[in-house]
């Protein structure tokens, strides 16, 4: 039987980089191996989820649904036994998932607020990991649930600049006007190793506008801008 994967390659970076990040800004538990396993089958679960809102194919969606949500929910419940206040980052979610199946249903699934609720519930694992450890929220993880929104959102800026709204002007200015602004406040702030984080996606997203890139190039540019960022923000937090 052939897996149904989500097609958003993308994604795959903002599931692993915040919630692993928690972890090194905090340390490791071995409750973080079924939180990391269940969230990953979370995620695997809302894809067909979020694609019954269109209303098409009905029992095939739900039968995926169903394949992936299940163990996703008994390897959650593990370190829900041990810590059972990080429901409230599921809570959380919630919200943003409903945006998510609003947009599903609407069949607009590459709207930008779309985009940024994805985001901030992928970022959100990324505190609850640090939480699971340590029992609060650190400096050092909010922080990284800050910089993972922010980097991301520039990603989607880039993106849409090189793909769908590569002829839009107006994407191009918001997006370089945003990959400039977000490194130099992190340096105002005092943070010049994030601010180095977000240097790469800053001259990425100026060299690479205009350019004929393919969809095989454009993901590996940033699959290794994405491994930098993880790098330094490892730099910045331990």
């Amino acid at each position: 039987m052939k897996l149904f994967i989500p097609k958003q390659h993308g994604a795959w970076a903002m599931l692993i980089i915040p919630f692993w990040l928690g972890v090194i800004a905090t340390h490791f538990i071995w409750q973080h191996i079924p939180l990391f396993f269940g969230w990953l089958l979370l995620y695997l679960a809302t894809y067909p989820t979020l694609l019954l809102f269109k209303g098409k194919k009905i029992s095939y969606y739900t039968k995926w649904a169903l394949i992936y949500f299940v163990p996703a929910f008994l390897l959650l419940l593990i370190p829900l036994w041990t810590n059972p206040t990080i429901i409230y980052f599921g809570i959380a979610m919630i919200p943003l998932f409903i945006i998510n199946a609003y947009y599903s249903k609407q069949k607009d699934d590459r709207a930008l607020l779309n985009d940024i609720s994805a985001i901030f519930s992928f970022s959100i694992a990324g505190l609850a990991s640090g939480y699971l450890a340590i029992n609060t929220i650190n400096h050092a993880t909010l922080l990284i649930f800050i910089a993972s929104v922010l980097f991301f959102i520039g990603t989607t800026f880039h993106v849409k600049t090189i793909i769908r709204e590569r002829k839009n002007i107006i994407y191009k200015r918001i997006s370089w006007l945003y990959h400039i602004i977000v490194p130099i406040i992190w340096l105002v702030l005092g943070y010049w190793i994030i601010a180095l984080a977000f240097i790469p996606s800053l001259l990425r997203a100026l060299y690479f506008y205009g350019k004929p890139l393919k969809m095989m190039q454009s993901g590996v540019i940033e699959i290794v801008n994405a491994a930098i960022f993880f790098v330094l923000m490892i730099i910045a937090v331990i």
